[in-house]
């Protein structure tokens, strides 16, 4: 018998404390606990961010971090002709498809793929190259539901509804016919390349002729191979013709079973969260990453996304979750800074009272802190620490002056209290800031009950100084994300709600990509790196909202929503974009002392103990 040095080349070591990382097959004896332990496979599907819009019967192309949607089938049932695409954390709108359609199939990437097929019937092959769409060749013959695979110059056609048993294979322009499949069917799913696909199941004919058949293609001829092991059809697949995965469909109950298969066995995997059929899935994404989102359940429409992995390492999916509530006044138009450890929560304003409390956030619970220098609400703020925030402007109550007097109020906070600092050059509220207190950036906002304002400060530690104005006007924005050189903000309103964001280079302002939700009393937050990392939550667009979405530097897209829906929370306490909290703020009815914690997509080594029996 082989030992484990021989078969892996190292003899097990002798530790006192598992490793934090290590290497598939690694085993060790920790002398602490008395145990055998080593890396543990998982696979596991996880649910990620929903859709935006439940659809069935789409096409998908693309991998599980790269995945286009097209087309299908929305509620109440027409044909539909949006796109949505998916960045392995959330989705965001495509180009809509030039027709509306559905049981398409796509094949390539998520910035070179197509889909064709479909009903109403069309042969014109649609080519996406991440932005627009292009007529290509037309496949031939009116078919919906193929087997389709490969990459947009490189792809595959075979089968069809109902029983069609041709194949086609793809140059980028025309299509070529190929030698036919050995049992004429479609509906099913397939994987690979034009010279090593295969195919699984499928649809022989109506009520309901289901297959079991599994076929491979060498380039040259169809092969029948070992049968799947149960008849399915309208299922998902991803991988290769030797490493393939595949899950869902009907049979004709709907299942959430998963198998995968080598090449010649296949395995029971574990089952999807949600049983469904007719989803989208990313063909060109593998036996160890693949992505199932939206389709049908039996009885509804899902936009529930989900991920397999086939790891080391388990894999959790960004979420909000509930914490301790704030310890002081319920109230919105909270100021914010720090991060999600060492957070500042400060003024506000419950109408018509104004609060200048101020309360720290240790990461898991509130104390009241030292006074703010006035009762203020709408107060704009930034910094890395509770013990470091710089915060500026405001309305509120100072003595002598009406209750709507805008501030030049600046001050900073040293872990206890408030120092004021020399002013704002401008009064205002509800602008934006970024930055940290010795270098930051104060965007924007009003200096009167109706006219909002692009007028910029900078600030170097000791004075505030005016900069040349931004070529937009904007109050109530999400932001305090980003540096001098590099900061973001997103959101707010110039007589309505809108999504824009707009990056600052220290010099010039430049319009970013657009929310899916206008809104305005938004929360954000991301840290130094915000310019290319944020996150805004909630805020206000026809009525409060529980959206959340990510920026990636280029564009929007769509994060698990949050618990509560709300607007005017305390904006900024975050560091990074996977790590955040929303506290306060006003929901669909009052004012709210509620806390949400945001916690990014995270990935653990798997370790687990062993035996020699």
């Amino acid at each position: 018998m082989s030992t484990y040095r021989e078969i892996v080349g190292k003899k097990i070591k002798k530790v006192s404390s598992d490793p934090s990382t290590g290497l598939d097959g690694e085993m060790w004896y920790n002398s602490t606990t008395g145990t055998l332990r080593g890396l543990a496979v998982v696979e596991a599907f996880i649910s990620s961010t929903s859709q935006p819009e439940a659809k069935r019967a789409v096409a998908g192309f693309g991998t599980q971090t790269a995945l286009v949607v097209a087309a299908g089938v929305p509620p109440p049932g027409s044909a539909s002709n949006t796109t949505i695409e998916y960045n392995g954390s959330g989705w965001f709108s495509g180009t809509n498809t030039p027709t509306s359609h559905y049981n398409s199939r796509g094949f390539g990437t998520q910035t070179a793929g197509a889909i064709l097929g479909g009903v109403p019937a069309d042969a014109t092959t649609f080519e996406y190259d991440g932005s627009s769409w292009t007529a290509g060749g037309e496949y031939p013959a009116n078919i919906n539901l193929l087997f389709t695979s490969g990459a947009q110059t490189a792809g595959i056609g075979a089968g069809g509804h109902p029983a069609v048993t041709t194949s086609n294979t793809y140059n980028g322009s025309s299509w070529t016919s190929a030698p036919a499949i050995n049992t004429g069917r479609g509906s099913g799913s397939g994987a690979g390349t034009t010279s090593a696909m295969v195919i699984f199941g499928g649809g022989t004919g109506p009520n309901p002729g289901i297959s079991n058949a599994t076929e491979e293609y060498d380039g040259s001829s169809w092969t029948s191979v070992t049968n799947i092991p149960a008849a399915t059809q309208f299922h998902g697949t991803a991988g290769s013709q030797t490493a393939a995965v595949y899950f869902g469909g009907n049979k004709p109950a709907v299942t959430n079973n998963s198998f995968t298969y080598n090449g010649s066995t296949f395995t029971a995997g574990p089952n999807l969260g949600t049983s469904r059929y007719t989803m989208a899935t990313g063909t060109l994404g593998t036996q160890t990453a693949a992505i199932c989102a939206g389709g049908f359940t039996g009885t509804a429409n899902t936009a529930a996304t989900e991920e397999f992995n086939r790891s080391t390492n388990v894999i959790t999916a960004g979420a909000w979750a509930s914490a301790n509530s704030m310890v002081g006044s319920a109230r919105e138009h909270i100021g914010g800074a720090g991060s999600s450890t060492s957070g500042l929560a400060f003024g506000g304003e419950s109408a018509p009272t104004n609060y200048n409390e101020t309360e720290e956030w240790n990461g898991s619970s509130w104390t009241a802190g030292g006074a703010y220098p006035s009762k203020d609400e709408s107060i704009m703020g930034c910094g890395l620490t509770a013990s470091t925030a710089l915060a500026f402007g405001g309305i509120g109550n100072v003595p002598g002056s009406p209750p709507i007097t805008r501030q030049v109020i600046s001050a900073k906070y040293d872990g206890s209290s408030w120092t004021t600092t020399n002013s704002l050059p401008t009064a205002k509220r509800a602008g934006q800031g970024f930055g940290i207190n010795t270098s930051a950036v104060c965007m924007g906002g009003d200096t009167s009950p109706t006219a909002t304002q692009n007028t910029v400060e900078e600030w170097d530690g000791t004075n505030w100084a005016a900069v040349p104005n931004a070529p937009f006007a904007k109050g109530n924005m999400g932001g305090g994300t980003g540096t001098l050189t590099a900061g973001l903000v997103f959101g707010g309103q110039s007589g309505t709600a809108t999504g824009t964001s707009y990056e600052y280079d220290g010099t010039n302002w430049t319009a970013g990509g657009t929310m899916a939700t206008a809104r305005t009393n938004v929360n954000g937050f991301g840290g130094p790196a915000g310019q290319t990392a944020s996150i805004c939550a909630g805020g206000y667009s026809t009525t409060q909202t529980a959206v959340t979405e990510g920026y990636d530097g280029t564009a929007w897209s769509s994060r698990p929503s949050l618990g509560t829906a709300r607007m005017g929370s305390a904006n900024g306490i975050g560091t990074s974009q996977t790590a955040g909290v929303q506290a306060g703020g006003h929901d669909t009815s009052t004012y709210v002392t509620t806390v949400e914690e945001w916690t990014g997509d995270t990935s653990t080594t798997n370790i687990a103990d062993f035996t020699t029996s």
